[in-house]
């Protein structure tokens, strides 16, 4: 646990904060079976407002990347340090990814590998060396060259689905490259819904990569010293070319698929968190008016506080669901129960849902509140 660190970008942190909430809002409804719509992920191509909320975080961690790793160099820390205590923190994440998935019942044998924590892990470790030794011409390259590279994978090489039938650009589920990857290296250890493919797997880690590159270079624009307001606004215009770009690569390559993270996907998200990251920039860094952005601060701090702590609010809100869900004294869950209660209130099911899922975001609103009215900050 250690102090905040100094020059914080409020509008980041507020961004951070948006987006687990968000998080804890789609991950926690009182049924499965009763959700907005929505408030689901797509069922394969195509997106909802849930399919923004994971690559929102990987483009947060290349943003914030770039400007932490920036600040650090310039206090003097040399280029092989910064790289050994990012691949760290990166390796760290995905333990305590690992860890979770143990939680509550281990089992070694159909443990799932992947998830969130491991691919926000994997691309920090990707990222870091991207970040720390090529300037933002390259890395730009590089997310371009990861593109055409998966792109390319996935639409040319023949590889047999999970039914034992060979195809070529097949993008359906369990038949595509990567979920044959995926059941070659960690067959037994996917996502137990699906069990033939995982909407974390290992190929697309390659997009999502391109997807914290993006962020990388948008905090080397934060960096730059341009005015706030001249930042906000390109922030905005790439955020519209980059949605542009999503159409056109939807046409002419995949489509916007959250489970295979096409190009189009990677676009589409990346051009989505420059609008809403640039709406909170210009709320909190760019207006000209002192009184204004103070106003705005007050405004916007709860969520500000959600992103001061957002691994750790992740990390307990998993555990807490999973008690939740799994401590059934007398035959009915905890979770089941409070479902009903609110049921009992007179709430349809489907707003007994949504209700359970607010009264869980307040709940950890409340925790970060508090931790942050103490000075907890918890980071690895």
């Amino acid at each position: 646990m250690t102090h905040a660190p100094a020059q914080r970008l409020l509008s980041l942190d507020a961004f951070r904060g948006f987006t687990i909430a968000a998080m804890l809002l789609v991950n926690n409804p009182g049924s499965w079976s009763h959700v907005y719509a929505p408030l689901l992920h797509a069922p394969w191509h195509g997106w909802t407002f849930t399919d923004w909320v994971f690559p929102f975080f990987v483009f947060i961690s290349g943003v914030a990347m770039t400007l932490s790793l920036t600040r650090r160099a310039q206090a003097g820390a040399d280029k092989p340090q910064l790289l050994r205590s990012t691949l760290r923190r990166g390796a760290v994440i995905v333990l305590i990814g690992l860890l979770l998935n143990a939680v509550p019942q281990f089992d070694w044998d159909t443990l799932r590998w992947p998830g969130v924590l491991q691919r926000l892990g994997l691309c920090t470790m990707l990222a870091a060396p991207l970040a720390i030794y090529l300037g933002w011409r390259a890395q730009a390259g590089v997310g371009v060259g990861l593109l055409l590279l998966y792109t390319g994978l996935m639409l040319c090489i023949p590889v047999p689905g999970a039914d034992g039938v060979v195809r070529v650009g097949s993008l359906e589920k369990g038949q595509d490259l990567a979920s044959f990857v995926d059941r070659l290296l960690m067959d037994g250890h996917l996502w137990a819904q699906a069990k033939t493919w995982d909407p974390e797997g290992l190929l697309s880690t390659l997009p999502a990569l391109a997807s914290q590159i993006a962020g990388l270079l948008v905090g080397h624009w934060l960096a730059t010293p341009r005015s706030a307001m001249e930042k906000t606004a390109w922030l905005f215009v790439a955020g519209l070319a980059a949605l542009w770009a999503a159409e056109v690569l939807a046409v002419w390559t995949m489509p916007i698929n959250k489970s295979l993270w096409t190009p189009a996907y990677v676009a589409s998200t990346a051009g989505w968190a420059c609008l809403v990251f640039g709406v909170s920039h210009w709320l909190l860094d760019s207006q000209p008016d002192a009184g204004a952005r103070s106003r705005w601060a007050r405004r916007l701090h709860p969520l500000v506080v959600c992103g001061m702590n957002a691994l750790f609010l992740f990390v307990a809100s998993s555990l807490l669901a999973k008690l939740l869900a799994f401590w059934a004294p007398g035959g009915q869950s905890l979770k089941a129960r409070a479902f009903e209660g609110l049921q009992g209130l007179g709430l349809s099911a489907i707003n007994a849902s949504l209700a359970f899922a607010l009264l869980f975001v307040a709940a950890f609103w409340g925790l970060a509140q508090f931790m942050h009215q103490r000075r907890w900050f918890i980071t690895v």
